[in-house]
């Protein structure tokens, strides 16, 4: 019963982020986008990216509890845990690869 006050817990915090990032602390949030300098901000599509951003967080929140709960009904905890961690792990990598995208040459 514990994991899932944890797994609930995490998926709650990715729904958030979705929720509340916005343009406005984007500049202060947005890890990257926080270090940038005027000039680079502007070659960055952050209107477009914002709404993959929080696209992204709503619908990982969504998954990540839907595929712990899968695997824990089909096979074990074990292997949705495993299952869990591997889809939390792969997903910021997806992220950081079609980010890429949305700055303007």
């Amino acid at each position: 019963m514990d994991i899932y006050i944890v797994i609930a817990f995490i998926s709650l915090l990715y729904l958030c982020i979705g929720y509340f990032i916005n343009k406005k602390n984007s500049k202060y949030l947005l890890a990257g986008y926080n270090t940038m300098t005027d000039d680079e901000r502007k070659k960055f599509d952050i209107d477009n990216f914002l709404k993959f951003f929080k696209y992204f967080f709503k619908l990982q929140s969504l998954l990540s509890i839907l595929i712990y709960i899968l695997f824990k009904l089909l096979i074990n905890e074990k292997i949705a845990l495993i299952s869990y961690s591997i889809f939390l792990i792969l997903c910021p990598l997806y992220m950081i690869i079609k980010s890429k995208k949305f700055y303007i040459k």
